[in-house]
């Protein structure tokens, strides 16, 4: 066994706390340029948004932290074990059924309940929205190499799945506030404590969803995708007060897993292949 790889399996604090100062650090550092020169970093990389370079680099923080710790703790062979947890697809029919249908019905029908269900597709021609998708599928769902790829199983090595995941949450929401002070961003526009509220129970169920598919990094960044997937109507609060009963449901159904450590993912390397 390597000094790293055994670092990594001894150490609990160590590499958890590295992993946070990384991500914190990158991305609000980043922010922070944003919110203090908004009129310098607007003419050289263009308006402050999605497409943005700088925020592009700042929604990557926790993958490149993530990236950066798998290499210091189990170098570049480690690293492409840790990348073939991308290739994990396997879960059960129930959490493919509520990948696929649940999470958009969730949308919908909070959408109903808004009274917005029935507002016109935003995108004229039909096909202007491919480049948001393609967009929106290497953005947000990027981050999921930090908090669930290397976040969550750390935590597991502690805590039961439960704790472990609303603390990904807390951590998860907070990460977000420099968006809500930046002009250009949806979320300058969001009510923050509903957002918050939403990312913690979004949080639990990612982890029950992570835990089911024996850590696939591919099953929680297609999950963050279809959170943030362009063409689901505008569903706030409801969709936050859904989500947040899903939560409370799935606990619930799966208290014995989620509440011991019976079944926790805690490697970061593929299935077998950490010692």
């Amino acid at each position: 066994m390597k000094s790293g790889e055994k670092t990594l399996n001894k150490i609990f604090v160590e590499p958890l706390g590295f992993f946070f100062a990384l991500t914190f650090g990158l991305t609000w550092g980043i922010a922070l340029l944003i919110i203090l020169l908004p009129d310098q970093v607007t003419a050289i990389f263009g308006e402050i948004g999605y497409t943005n370079p700088l925020y592009i680099l700042a929604v990557y923080g926790p993958a490149f932290a993530a990236l950066f710790l798998i290499l210091r703790y189990y170098g570049f062979r480690g690293l492409r074990s840790y990348l073939r947890r991308l290739t994990l697809f396997r879960m059960s029919f129930g959490w493919w059924l509520f990948l696929i249908i649940g999470i958009p019905a969730h949308f919908y029908f909070g959408a109903v309940i808004r009274g917005t269900s029935f507002d016109a597709f935003p995108y004229e021609p039909w096909y202007a929205v491919l480049p948001v998708l393609l967009l929106m599928l290497f953005l947000g769902p990027v981050e999921e190499f930090g908090w669930r790829g290397l976040a969550l199983p750390l935590l597991q090595r502690r805590l039961a799945p439960l704790w472990s995941g609303l603390i990904i949450g807390v951590i998860w929401g907070v990460w977000h506030l420099p968006a809500f002070c930046m002009g250009g961003t949806p979320h300058s526009e969001w009510v923050f404590v509903s957002f918050f509220v939403g990312v913690i129970s979004l949080s639990v169920i990612m982890t029950a969803l992570f835990n089911s598919s024996q850590g696939s990094i591919l099953m929680a960044a297609l999950f963050h995708f279809q959170i943030n997937n362009p063409i689901w109507p505008d569903a706030r609060p409801w969709d936050t007060i859904l989500f947040s009963i899903t939560a409370v449901i799935i606990v619930l159904i799966n208290r014995e897993k989620m509440l011991t450590c019976q079944d926790s993912v805690t490697g970061v390397l593929m299935p077998g292949e950490e010692r």
